[in-house]
């Protein structure tokens, strides 16, 4: 969370030489560009630092053969995963709908396969962060649409 900051300090002075309605549309595709990334590591079943995630546990209904889709291939899409930008933050989450779901995975935290179910300890597998790829694709955009100015 601490590397959030040293690039909203570096962008606070930046920005503000920017139209309200400049800063907009540049949010607007950063946080584009930063949720296609994030779909990307979802897509690879990798966290932000480039780690894989821990694999399903091996159960009698994942038998060898079995067609199976990988783990939150919906999540990923834009249905689920919002990018918003204003002309003053942009902002990449998941809707209220799945955010409990995506928290426990996240954390790797507690909770019921089904209503009546018995309590899962679910594995950590982070969906959300910032790495230095990502990084430097937003230093990047944002050189790019100063440079427009």
């Amino acid at each position: 969370m601490a590397e959030l900051h040293d690039v909203e300090e570096w962008l606070g002075a930046l920005l503000s030489q920017l139209e309200p309605a400049m800063r907009t549309k540049m949010l607007r595709e950063v946080a584009r560009d930063v949720r296609r990334i994030q779909q990307n590591n979802i897509t690879l079943q990798r966290s932000p630092d480039g780690t894989a995630w821990e694999p399903r546990r091996v159960t009698a209904r994942t038998k060898p053969g079995r067609i199976r889709r990988k783990m939150f291939a919906k999540l990923k899409t834009a249905k689920y995963l919002k990018a918003q930008a204003n002309a003053n933050m942009a902002e990449i989450a998941f809707v209220p709908d799945v955010q409990k779901l995506v928290r426990v995975h996240h954390y790797g935290l507690r909770d019921r396969v089904n209503r009546r179910g018995t309590e899962v300890k679910y594995a950590e597998r982070p969906l959300l962060g910032i790495d230095t790829f990502t990084k430097e694709k937003i230093i990047e955009l944002l050189n790019e649409w100063l440079a427009r100015k």
